[in-house]
């Protein structure tokens, strides 16, 4: 009989993609087994469809939305659990600091899919 592993609540949320401090008592206390996570992820209850919906999110939620990274929202100071009017406030009437990320932001990534197709020339011939 094998043993399932727990994680704790915290990685769980993580996975669920989920603010840990706004998710019920209830899941803030509980271990899962990746079973349960899985259910849980496959049948969201509705307090889940609501934190998924609405927030407050977590940083990487809210950097994904916004188009920054997660880097760039601790440099302009506003790296905090967001809801998802706030994040809509900010994408119809962005400020500089968001702005100026988002351009950071596409130039990590260009450079990074640039470094990626260098990588794949080279492999490729390589095994020529």
């Amino acid at each position: 009989m094998s043993v399932q592993q727990r994680m704790k609540p915290i990685t769980a949320a993580r996975k669920l993609g989920i603010y840990l401090p706004a998710a019920p008592e209830e899941f803030q206390a509980a271990w899962m087994t990746r079973e349960e996570l899985a259910d849980l992820d496959r049948n969201p209850p509705q307090w889940l469809r609501t934190l998924r919906r609405d927030g407050p999110h977590p940083r990487p939620v809210v950097a994904g939305r916004l188009g920054v990274s997660i880097a760039g929202l601790a440099r302009s100071g506003a790296d905090e659990a967001m809801t998802t009017a706030q994040i809509d406030a900010l994408r119809a009437d962005p400020p500089p600091w968001l702005l100026q990320e988002r351009h950071v932001h596409q130039q990590v990534l260009a450079e990074e899919e640039r470094v990626r197709r260098e990588r794949a020339e080279k492999r490729a011939g390589q095994s020529r």
